[in-house]
């Protein structure tokens, strides 16, 4: 009975002590809410009849020029933070104003009269970037007609802190793993991408030096234009092997070749990297895959031995004009240079570069091009056409003309400023429509065998891990050696850009990297003598696109030949890749090299 009661007395204790509790956070809620109505609290400018509005904008650049995207900015008069006048600031949890992709900020803010006498501060803070304050003097903030307007340029400096270490470390053993396929290649870029933003969004959350990149910067960096189009492709692609036209084409290129499989490998070679100068090198490889491994099947031989003097042409032939790779449009648009300014710059050393490696394939592949078992050529060639007919005329016509559509798309698309992704879409819809409704393939089948799952994915976490150096400033880092390093040398100059080009865009994606060299290069062609004749853009494009023959994830058109190869039972090794491409990229970049000394 004791043990009870006293148990009894110290509930009732208790909540009568948790309502006094309760009772006194009321009464100071209740007071504190009464002061608020004639003092505001601390760090908010106080709402009365003196305040006004200020219109603050500006931009807040790298050292290279280029905007910083997210960064946040706080503004201060004396110890009172302004804030802005609407809540769409706010939209990230703070009450601080974000920039825009292009750097730029604008907002107005809450402000009394009095405030402004002292002039004001701004705070600029990037994770991976130096914080900075700016003082704003009180004669540079203007007087506008509904209130006051000042303007914030500001360049911020990188800091190089545990979430640079831990990007590029990341960065690094998924590199490692891709490379050594201790686990596959899709996957290891996806543990990658999860670690990074999962480190940033945990430790980074706590410390902001720990943050590599947000998700919205993962998710924007994710080129969807490669995305979509390569779906689309591997659509028409999918649908259009129903027809037989594959193992048409197999057979009419042995029937040129006359039987020898040397011969054969230099005109799938010469026709792939004339495709590829016209499409993209991306489109050109998803068409002839199939068509390559049916006739290295054919002959007996393994198709990687046609396969991959096949990609490095694509690359080599994309490198020749505008329009036949990446790094080329976005360097185009940002030198204001034509069609015809790449065709005349770069073509000769592109068709050079080509018939070099018609010779470096000879004797490379020599020893595989030997194991071809054909013996009777003639009857060969009367087997190949009666086994490879066209099996579906009518569904061939259709797709020749929608194919047809879409590559005049490609070619017009600088004109009609459209994607190509949409091209691609958009044929691949009307095709799989007519298909369907005509009962001449099976809707699951395409989505299920047809579309490369595996590879689309890749390049998603690919385009993420990528996205995780570049935020960190790996890409910028390499950028300020070669701007420090060249001086006012141009000769330097031009070894500098196209090396560091190429041997960057064998191990990362060469677009980022093309994006950030190229207000580097801008620069270079401003101030150093003799520059302004463009040779450093060549250089840039040289190196952008020859440099991605360097390893297997070095250029789309690689991993979309890879992931295709494996589909078909014939995977292609990271080293064996290497081993055969490294050397032949060496030897095309030296001569793009030499011809740049030598004619500019």
């Amino acid at each position: 009975m004791k043990r009870s009661f006293s148990f009894s007395c110290l509930a009732k204790n208790f909540f009568l002590i948790l309502f006094l509790c309760l009772a006194g956070m009321l009464e100071f809620s209740l007071l504190t809410a009464s002061a608020s109505d004639t003092s505001p609290p601390t760090g908010v400018v106080e709402a009365h009849s003196e305040n006004t509005t200020l219109d603050i904008h500006g931009k807040v650049v790298n050292p290279h020029g280029v905007g910083l995207d997210e960064a946040e900015i706080r503004v201060f008069a004396g110890d009172q933070e302004l804030l802005p006048e609407t809540e769409a600031h706010a939209a990230h949890g703070d009450q601080g104003i974000r920039t825009e992709a292009d750097g730029t900020f604008q907002a107005e803010l809450k402000v009394s009269r009095d405030a402004l006498s002292n002039g004001l501060k701004i705070h600029i803070s990037k994770p991976t970037y130096k914080n900075q304050v700016l003082k704003i003097a009180p004669d540079d903030i203007v007087k506008g007609s509904d209130g006051f307007l000042v303007r914030c340029d500001a360049t911020v400096d990188r800091m190089i802190g545990p979430a640079f270490w831990i990007g590029v470390g990341i960065f690094l053993v998924a590199y490692i793993l891709i490379s050594f396929e201790l686990i596959h290649r899709t996957l290891a870029a996806m543990l990658g991408a999860a670690l990074m933003l999962t480190i940033s969004y945990t430790l980074g959350s706590f410390n902001p030096e720990f943050k590599i990149l947000t998700y919205e910067t993962a998710i924007k960096h994710i080129d969807m234009n490669v995305i979509f189009l390569l779906m689309g492709m591997m659509i028409i692609i999918g649908i259009l092997k129903h027809t037989g036209v594959f193992q048409w084409c197999a057979y009419k290129c042995y029937q040129l070749s006359r039987g020898s499989v040397i011969i054969l490998s230099i005109i799938l070679m010469f026709f792939t990297g004339l495709t590829s100068a016209f499409l993209d090198n991306v489109t050109t490889m998803l068409l002839l895959t199939p068509v390559t491994v049916q006739i290295a099947l054919s002959l007996g031989i393994s198709p990687i031995a046609l396969l991959i003097p096949e990609v490095l042409a694509s690359n080599v032939g994309g490198a020749a004009t505008l329009i036949g790779d990446p790094p080329n449009i976005m360097i185009g648009s940002y030198a204001g240079l034509s069609f015809m300014d790449f065709v005349i710059n770069m073509g000769i050393v592109c068709g050079i570069s080509l018939v070099f490696l018609f010779i470096y394939v000879k004797f490379y592949y020599r020893g595989e091009f030997a194991k071809a078992t054909v013996t009777d050529i003639k009857a060969f060639t009367e087997e190949l056409r009666q086994k490879y007919r066209i099996t579906d005329s009518e569904l061939l016509s259709v797709g020749g003309i929608i194919m047809s559509i879409v590559i005049g798309m490609f070619l017009a698309h600088g004109v009609l400023h459209m994607e190509v992704s949409i091209a691609a879409l958009f044929g691949a819809s009307i095709l799989f429509t007519y298909s369907l409704l005509r009962g001449k393939i099976d809707l699951m089948e395409v989505l299920e065998k047809d579309i490369e799952w595996t590879t689309l994915l890749f390049f998603m976490f690919l385009f993420m891990l990528v996205a995780g150096v570049e935020s960190v400033g790996f890409l910028e880092m390499v950028a300020d050696g070669v701007l420090r390093l060249s001086g006012d040398n141009l000769v330097v100059a031009i070894c500098l850009v196209l090396w560091a080009s190429a041997i960057l865009s064998a191990f990362v994606d060469n677009i980022p990297f093309t994006a950030t060299m190229m207000p580097v290069v801008a620069y270079l062609t401003s101030v150093i003598p003799g520059a302004d004749s463009g040779v450093l853009w060549w250089a840039l494009a040289f190196g952008a696109c020859f440099g991605g023959n360097g390893t297997l994830i070095g250029a789309s058109a690689n991993v979309v030949t890879a992931g295709m190869a494996e589909a078909a039972g014939y995977p292609v090794r990271f080293f064996d890749f290497m081993k055969a491409a490294f050397p032949y990229m060496v030897l095309s970049v030296a001569l793009a090299n030499i011809w740049l000394l030598i004619f500019y």
